[in-house]
């Protein structure tokens, strides 16, 4: 009849009816996530395997090693952590080790990825993450500051474990102008992981069947014999810092890849 409005289905007006509705709903939504990331997953794991290849090239030169770092990993338990250790070998002996260690900075953890050499000597340490305060923690980037270079070459014994500081703190190591928190963090992140390799170097050294063939000499041809010592860095470059003992509030949080960085 005129002027009477459309009645709705009883089934539509049943609390069930909803149920079955919004259910489906989650249920085509899940699907379309769960597709997206499986078309998605290969590229993501191939962009962070290249991410982390760029970070161990710059710990561990690639001519020191003839095996892929990604694929020869030591799981190493430290308390109730697994951490992966990737191990560099030249033919079947072990050349050096390279893993990342965590520490807590001012604004939150930094994560350092650090190589060292079998007579543990470090051959090199990077920022891959961290949170510091633009223009004074984050000096601890390679591309901002050349004090993370000051690390290539030293060990527990040089400088001496008790001189594992900044020097405001009776130690070997500069701090930053109005950042003293940040250094004291990495110092200690690098400090520790030295103290795992000391630990473990059993383990990590260890050697087993090199995943690639050895090339065998041939007449006439050198077989060249990577170099193993550690040595400061290539790119160090004397760095003046100066002391201060507070640290302003912290930026947001950074991701540092290849002597660079993206906003995280």
């Amino acid at each position: 009849m005129y002027g009477r409005g459309v009645v709705n289905p009883s089934f539509r007006q049943r609390t069930a009816y909803h149920a079955m509705l919004l259910g489906g709903m989650a249920m085509i939504t899940s699907a379309l996530i769960v597709i997206g990331n499986k078309q998605t997953y290969a590229d993501i794991e191939l962009r962070h395997a290249e991410d982390m290849k760029r970070s161990l090239s710059q710990v561990i030169h690639p001519d020191m090693y003839t095996n892929n770092l990604l694929d020869d990993v030591i799981q190493l338990s430290i308390g109730n952590e697994t951490k992966n250790v990737y191990v560099a070998r030249s033919g079947d002996k072990v050349v050096a080790v390279a893993f990342e260690m965590v520490s807590e900075g001012y604004a939150g953890p930094i994560t350092v990825m650090i190589g060292i050499n079998r007579k543990g000597e470090l051959l090199g340490a990077r920022v891959l993450s961290h949170a510091e305060t633009p223009g004074l923690g984050d000096k601890i980037e390679a591309e901002k500051s050349n004090w993370i270079f000051s690390f290539g070459g030293l060990s527990l014994s040089s400088p001496g474990e008790s001189q594992w500081k900044v020097k405001k703190d009776g130690g070997y190591f500069d701090q930053f102008t109005g950042a003293t928190i940040t250094p004291r963090a990495v110092i200690k992140a690098i400090k520790t992981g030295l103290e795992i390799f000391k630990i473990n170097q059993s383990v990590l050294l260890a050697e087993t069947q090199p995943q690639t063939p050895e090339i065998i000499d041939t007449p006439g041809t050198q077989k060249a014999t990577p170099n193993t010592k550690a040595t400061p860095d290539i790119n160090a470059v004397p760095n003046a810092t100066g002391t201060s003992p507070g640290e302003p509030q912290s930026g947001t949080e950074k991701s540092v890849t290849d002597g660079g960085k993206t906003s995280g």
